[in-house]
């Protein structure tokens, strides 16, 4: 008897397997848009983040083992997959307090950082976010879903070999900027740009998400800031004393107006810490300011879409401000001056004509009043064209995986 499509699993494969706001975003989008196909949510690590809105994951390694010659069907979620080393990527599955002595007793002997990182995963790629077909022999499909690479170029030539090589053995690739799109043009691989999975946010899950609202945390902040708030969010790279101290000018300078609101996209090593949130509220003068603690997904989401605009680090809570038709701005850290980043990166390709992608430090307030002035009516008519987009590539992306 043939086997059918819909009776094959689909391995889902990313970066949720830890506490990023984004990576536990694509999931919930590609098992909503894939319907009634049986899902294995995949990492590198086995781990079980439903707790705070994610899924319960597999080790990709392990599944290999039980799964590897059987057929199935894989998709990359999502996400800056393509120049995630494995190093990075074992270090970011580590507690933060396991990260920060991993990291220091490297930190004398980085020859030993991929053995170590190649135990950790009990994978031996440079890249691990990238599924070799070697690893599943019988896999009918493998697909790359809106997946990013803006610093492609900076990898080590044989991460560069091993991703290229992967891609290519790969039945479709899409990729969520040109950047991404002609540096692995470059490299010989097809590929297809389409939006970034998250722009699906509100279309899939706005009941949900406005319902969070009523309730809990983001329903106290309302209430609070009767002239709404900001969200405001950025990483520990933040955490030095003379830029903190000149948000929190910037963020006094803005409270003046609205309420400012400070959140957490991702709990995961080199991501956002609320000691950083604190050192800030304590230099603000202001007293309208909030830390929002809890790290649930659907609550962040809430909170970005209740607010009157978002700035922060996070490439993906602008792409929820975007989904939302919210007023956005990505901060930009010193040290990222005349780089393209990621965020300019997906800006370019998908942004409203002349808003503003990025603010510096010392302009935040003037970037974020900015940002609120263009037309809301065209922010939201935004949001409807990118997910139409997003579900256009997305077919396109999936033709295989229906036959």
């Amino acid at each position: 008897m043939e086997t059918l499509a819909s009776d094959i699993p689909v391995i889902l494969f990313g970066a949720f397997d830890r506490h990023n706001f984004g990576d536990l975003l694509f999931p919930h989008v590609a098992a909503t848009m894939l319907g009634e196909r049986k899902l294995v949510f995949a990492g590198l690590a086995s781990r079980d983040l439903r707790a705070c809105g994610g899924h319960q994951v597999q080790a990709i390694a392990q599944i290999a083992k039980e799964w590897g010659e059987r057929p199935v069907d894989i998709m990359h979620a999502g996400g800056e997959l393509l120049t995630c080393t494995a190093w990075e990527a074992a270090v970011m599955l580590l507690e933060p307090a396991q990260a920060r002595q991993v990291i220091a007793r490297f930190d004398a002997h980085s020859e030993g950082t991929m053995q170590w990182a190649r135990e950790e995963l009990g994978l031996a790629g440079h890249a691990p976010y990238t599924v070799p077909r070697s690893l599943f022999p019988c896999a009918r499909h493998i697909i790359y879903n809106g997946v990013g690479g803006v610093d492609f170029d900076a990898c080590e030539p044989a991460m560069q070999a091993e991703v290229l090589s992967n891609l290519n053995a790969a039945d479709a690739v899409g990729v969520r900027d040109r950047r991404t799109q002609v540096l692995l043009h470059a490299g010989g691989v097809d590929t297809r740009l389409l939006p970034d999975p998250a722009v699906m946010t509100a279309e899939l899950f706005g009941t949900e998400i406005r319902r969070r609202a009523q309730e809990g945390e983001v329903a106290q902040l309302l209430s609070a800031f009767p002239h709404g708030y900001v969200a405001v969010q950025f990483n520990t790279s933040f955490d030095d004393d003379e830029i903190l101290g000149e948000l929190a000018t910037q963020f006094d300078d803005l409270a003046r107006e609205q309420g400012v609101v400070l959140f957490r996209a991702g709990t995961a090593p080199w991501h956002d810490e609320l000691k950083c949130y604190r050192r800030l509220a304590a230099c603000m003068r202001s007293p309208h300011v909030r830390i929002f603690t809890s790290v649930h997904l659907w609550e962040i989401c809430a909170l970005i879409a209740s607010s009157r605009a978002y700035c922060g680090s996070s490439l993906h809570g602008r792409i929820v401000a975007m989904a939302f038709g919210m007023p956005r701005i990505n901060l930009m850290h010193p040290v990222q001056s005349g780089r393209l980043t990621k965020q300019d990166a997906f800006a370019a390709a998908w942004e409203e004509q002349g808003m503003a992608t990025t603010v510096d430090v010392w302009e935040t307030a003037r970037g974020i009043r900015q940002a609120m002035a263009v037309d809301r009516m065209r922010l939201e008519e935004k949001a409807g064209e990118l997910a139409a987009a997003y579900r256009a590539g997305f077919d396109v992306l999936c033709r295989k995986l229906r036959a």
